[in-house]
């Protein structure tokens, strides 16, 4: 889920108003009962890939964070298409772990290389190696990040500095490293960025990671511009609620504020990996060589519900618009 300090302790969700569905205690992790709505069967989620076979056979995909959730959908999906890919981030026993699992089940060769994208140094020897073992990459992704949830006024300034060099330096380190690589090849390629959609209109307790992606959308519609003469695309996905292991367990430890979220969300449900993971390499795709500087919001309707000011009205039964016409037609004068 994109949405990321470390919550403590335990909500009372009654203090909140609401109360979560049956929650089964597992550490700080939950296990919850389905907190689908009712109207989430006419948004039933398909979870196959949808581009053709070998869409992207003889190409190169290089995917930061790709070891775990959404990255680790991203790479199977890029896979399974006939891409090789090449995926990075700090750990690399879990990456070994998931290029293993996904060459076993695709077929294809997934290589891991560790890198901290925080460092300019690490980003450059990855770059490097990345071009030895695989080629000059067709497709970036730049899905690596960090987040929690925290009031502003208890952020330390190496809170905010950590979470910005993840998101904001870091994407910025592999874009312009790879870039000037491929400028040098004479070779084009597919960037794609994954922010959040609080990125446009900020969020309370998580400001450094919203003005970090923020900082990304706008790194990503510069270059659109600037270095679409060499043959390079740059596209951003917003996505909202989507559940992995990571991210839930950050800025939902308890699991109370699932229900709520599913509540606001027209389409009843949260977001799948596999569903991002199609739009993504649709994106990244010959299918989408004239989509670029492009912000897709990804989120099943949560953004323009939050913002529309009296779409709460949803909650209001027949029963009750049948009073309140009742009144509204009695009101005489402006």
């Amino acid at each position: 889920m994109v949405l990321g300090t470390r919550f403590l302790g335990l909500w009372a969700p009654r203090a909140f108003g609401f109360l979560p569905r049956r929650v089964f205690s597992c550490g700080t992790k939950g296990l919850y009962q389905s907190s689908d709505a009712a109207r989430s069967k006419f948004f039933e989620p398909l979870k196959k890939v949808m581009l053709p076979p070998n869409s992207f056979k003889g190409k190169v995909a290089f995917i930061t964070g790709g070891g775990t959730g959404l990255g680790k959908g991203m790479t199977t999906a890029l896979s399974s298409l006939g891409a090789t890919c090449v995926i990075a981030s700090r750990n690399i026993d879990v990456l070994k772990a998931t290029a293993e699992e996904i060459s076993s089940q695709t077929g294809n060769k997934v290589h891991a290389i560790q890198c901290d994208v925080r460092n300019p140094e690490m980003v450059k020897n990855a770059v490097s190696e990345l071009i030895g073992v695989a080629g000059h990459p067709n497709v970036i992704i730049n899905n690596a990040a960090g987040n929690f949830i925290s009031p502003s006024e208890r952020l330390s300034s190496n809170a905010w500095k950590t979470i910005t060099d993840i998101v904001l330096n870091g994407t910025a380190h592999v874009t312009l490293e790879i870039g000037k690589e491929l400028i040098k090849a004479q070779k084009g390629a597919a960037f794609l960025a994954i922010t959040t959609i609080y990125a446009r209109c900020g969020s309370a307790f998580v400001v450094p990671s919203a003005s970090a992606k923020a900082g990304v959308e706008i790194l990503n519609m510069s270059l659109a511009s600037e270095w679409g003469k060499y043959g390079m695309r740059f596209n951003v996905i917003q996505p909202g609620p989507i559940k992995t292991k990571g991210a839930f367990s950050r800025l939902d430890p308890t699991g109370a504020f699932e229900k709520e979220m599913v509540e606001r969300i027209p389409c009843g449900r949260l977001g799948t990996v596999e569903e991002l993971a199609n739009l993504a390499v649709f994106l990244c795709s010959d299918f989408a060589s004239w989509i670029n500087g492009s912000v897709i919001r990804f989120d099943g309707g949560e953004h323009v519900y939050l913002a529309g000011e009296f779409n709460s009205l949803n909650k209001v039964s027949k029963e009750q618009w049948n009073l309140l016409e009742q009144m509204i037609r009695k009101t005489k004068g402006s």
